[in-house]
């Protein structure tokens, strides 16, 4: 009796971790979905309200929650970007880089410091067993070999692309149009964070310079290039 019991007990065990799991998943959505909606709602007091324009609180917590939202995958933080430097116009081109910047780097530093083992077992529960056998894959692999087994499962014409220039290929990913289809500027640092095959200090620096020519454009020529 007591064996037909146990494997009872732990089929609802896993089923009941998996459910809570897809809450987690559900709950986070709905916040980003929540944020999206507040900050594009504090976006428009610029627009409405004149006097906003003199509210440095309300420019602070706009550019902090648009930094946070950057580092979300899949959220538009470009056409956010977009808004915030139509709407303010020149002077907001600094700060909107240099929060373009952090968030970015914090989806990254998320990646890049994330435990594997947990994601593994999270993916596993989740049934998305490619993802969780390419997560472990990275696990076991030494990181002195970490390249050699990206190359193995890479066309072998890009390859060589991607591997020897794959900081530069980070770049261009970030800046490119429509990137929201790959996860956004957020899922595609978080996902260079994962892969174990990227500097902390040399991203720094790939993001720094690769956010750097449209709103220094901006601040230099003002809006209308944007238009």
């Amino acid at each position: 009796m007591m064996l037909d019991v146990a494997p009872k007990v732990g089929t609802l065990h896993r089923f009941g971790r998996i459910a809570a799991k897809l809450v987690i998943v559900l709950l986070l959505v709905y916040m980003a979905k929540v944020g999206i909606d507040l900050l594009m709602a504090k976006i428009a007091l610029f627009e409405s309200d004149a006097a906003a324009r003199a509210m440095t609180g309300l420019i602070i917590t706009v550019l902090v929650g648009y930094a946070i939202l950057l580092a979300i995958p899949f959220v538009p933080g470009v056409e956010i970007g977009f808004a915030i430097l139509l709407l303010e116009g020149a002077k907001a081109a600094p700060v909107v880089y240099l929060a373009t910047v952090s968030g970015l780097l914090l989806a990254f530093m998320v990646g890049q410091y994330a435990p594997l083992p947990r994601l593994i077992r999270f993916s596993e529960d989740l049934c998305l067993h490619r993802i969780a056998g390419l997560l472990s894959s990275i696990h076991n692999t030494p990181q002195q070999d970490r390249l050699r087994a990206m190359e193995s499962r890479m066309p072998a014409w890009l390859a060589p692309i991607f591997c020897n220039y794959r900081y530069v290929t980070l770049a261009l990913a970030i800046n490119l149009p429509g990137n929201i289809a790959l996860g956004g500027g957020g899922g595609i640092m978080m996902v260079g964070g994962l892969s174990r095959l990227f500097q902390a200090r040399l991203v720094a620096i790939t993001v720094i310079l690769a956010t750097l020519p449209l709103p220094l454009a901006v601040w230099i020529l003002g809006t209308n290039i944007l238009q």
